[in-house]
């Protein structure tokens, strides 16, 4: 038995909820994984029940067809119930990230503040432990209810609700990049996350009566709401979660939950292929069997080829598939994603080896042989899904030869209409019927290579470098943390042209005592590797680096901090405002 996307059947559902009700009843739907000995479970039906109740109650407080529900509560079944019942209502939910130790309290309440002032929400639901000092940041207007998600009671009536949802109709918004930080909260409606799904179903040939969804992805961002729960819920396809605070303190219960639930379904950001081989000591890998695994899926960053090798030549040895690790591109604008690599391709996605110089240099791929000297490898991000079209761009708007490095315009059946209340926005970001993603990438082959986000693009002396090629050097070096490394660009006026700046944290405090010695290092692996110097290197004490919801370094919080800090030191001559 096969998901009924895959046949084009799911567009006859009117809307999300039509598809979770056609789920057969008695099927696992959802199991929150909280521990080895904890976790609960929900069947279809199950799940239905518990939505349905949150939608009356949330009824019961004058939600409305079309009114904003923002949902600020713990990865849980609860959240997804009550996300479900607000569409049940025809409302329009939102998740917002839930405050935790791992990000900076001041860039979470500022955003918190921003995100639900636009919002203007009918009712804002948080849970019973939603800390008060929080409180007053969440943007309450005069007809909006701030409800306790534990306070939460029927009223006892078993009536029918009545959908008042159509294809056109909002569904819901996710905010762009997962953070509350950003204020572009993308409006979807339930034709477009339809279609979105169909496509997705189809390039990863999703099978209801076999396939396993594994996640720790939050439920804000989109691979987590789209790929990790919608997907799932129209599919019919089981979804095993867990808190992703828990995957961050512990990261080898990723191995643990798909070896023991036989999960065949994730997708992860870049660096966590490297974190879980990282914080999973070699000794206990053998506990593990990763066989059941058929997709294992890089995205939301630029794939990086050394990430990807570095994960399957740790779990190869536990089962792990050659070809099982897959790729794609994707954004909340276009509901998910734009293009996905063949999963029968028995070699995992395409990948090309480019002359370094000219890269650098001219922005042109040059393809040469593997293991040429200079030579940078490229991992695609696949081939486009039904209904999508990419063009490469110039800053004018010239379109680009295939080869040629430029920002990735996007159009597609599934793409939003616009940020929810920033027609400013929105006017800057869509222009004739194409998508300005900020991203940058070349198209050749029919595959899509994603190298960077043009915002943080540096140049140095007329060359073309992307922080993350800086920031995985640097990471290499044994005394700085993985994954806590930010490279930015500063104008020297002096020169003309922008200075490499890199913050890093070291993993223990007391190795700041070798700080120049450390440095020294570094800056020579940099130089080794693509001749350019670093002019200043901040090593920062464990915890300094400001990190996303999402637990990524940030690089715009990081660079404001770093500022803050350092202009009292006389360093303002560094210009880290530009």
């Amino acid at each position: 038995m096969t998901c009924s996307v895959r046949t084009g059947s799911v567009t006859k559902f009117r809307n999300l909820i039509d598809a979770l009700d056609a789920a057969p009843g008695d099927r696992l739907f959802v199991t929150a994984w909280i521990d080895e000995d904890e976790r609960e479970t929900v069947t279809f039906a199950e799940f239905r029940r518990r939505a349905r109740l949150q939608a009356r109650v949330l009824r019961d407080h004058a939600v409305n067809v079309g009114d904003r529900v923002i949902i600020i509560m713990p990865q849980s079944i609860s959240a997804m119930t009550t996300f479900v019942g607000a569409m049940m209502l025809g409302a329009v939910p939102a998740f917002l990230a839930y405050p935790n130790f791992k990000v900076e309290a001041s860039k979470y309440r500022s955003g918190l503040a921003g995100v639900t002032a636009n919002l203007k929400a009918k009712a804002v639901v948080i849970d019973q432990e939603f800390p008060d000092d929080m409180l007053g940041h969440v943007s309450l207007g005069e007809e909006t209810t701030l409800l306790r998600a534990r306070g939460l009671t029927d009223s006892g009536g078993e009536d029918e609700l009545p959908l008042e949802n159509h294809g056109e109709s909002l569904a819901f918004i996710q905010h762009s990049a997962g953070t509350t930080g950003l204020q572009k909260g993308v409006a979807l409606t339930h034709a477009a996350v339809l279609r979105q799904i169909e496509h997705l179903a189809h390039a990863l040939k999703i099978d209801e009566a076999t396939d396993r969804v594994y996640s720790w992805l939050p439920l804000y961002h989109d691979m987590g709401l789209i790929a990790c729960f919608m997907l799932p819920m129209v599919c019919h396809t089981p979804v095993v979660m867990q808190s992703p605070i828990e995957w961050v303190m512990h990261p080898e219960t990723m191995l643990q939950i798909v070896s023991g639930c036989k999960c065949t379904l994730a997708w992860m950001p870049n660096f966590a292929f490297q974190f879980v081989p990282r914080r999973t000591p070699p000794s206990r890998w053998r506990q593990y069997d990763l066989s059941s695994v058929r997709a294992l899926i890089n995205c939301s960053e630029p794939v990086r080829s050394s990430s990807m090798e570095e994960f399957e030549n740790a779990f190869s040895t536990i089962g792990l598939k050659r070809g099982v690790l897959q790729s794609s591109y994707a954004m909340a604008e276009n509901v998910f994603a734009v293009t996905q690599s063949d999963i029968d391709q028995a070699t995992g996605p395409a990948r090309i080896w480019a002359d370094g110089q000219r890269f650098r240099s001219a922005h042109l791929i040059v393809p040469v042989a593997e293991g040429t000297p200079g030579a940078i490898a490229f991992t695609s991000s696949g081939r486009l899904l039904a209904g999508n079209e990419v063009r490469i761009a110039s800053d004018s708007g010239a379109l680009f030869d295939p080869g040629q490095v430029g920002e990735i315009l996007v159009k597609s059946d599934s793409l939003f209409a616009g940020y929810y209340n920033r027609p400013d926005l929105t006017a800057k970001a869509i222009v004739d019927g194409w998508y300005h993603s900020g991203d940058l990438g070349f198209y050749l082959d029919d595959e899509l290579y994603v190298v960077g986000r043009k915002k943080d693009l540096l140049i140095v002396g007329g060359e073309n470098l992307y922080p993350q090629d800086i920031e995985e050097i640097v990471a290499r070096h044994p005394a700085i943390h993985d994954g806590r490394v930010v490279a930015m660009g500063v104008y020297n006026p002096d020169l003309g042209t922008e200075d490499i700046v890199v913050v890093a944290e070291v993993e223990r405090q007391e190795l700041l005592a070798n700080t120049l010695e450390i440095e020294r290092e570094i800056r020579n692996l940099v130089v080794g590797e693509i001749g350019v110097a670093v002019r200043t290197i901040f090593l920062k004490p464990p915890k300094w680096i400001v990190k996303s919801t999402a637990g990524k370094a940030a690089r715009s919080a990081t660079r404001e901090k770093l500022w803050k800090e350092h202009t009292e030191l006389n360093l303002d001559s560094l210009n880290l405002e530009s």
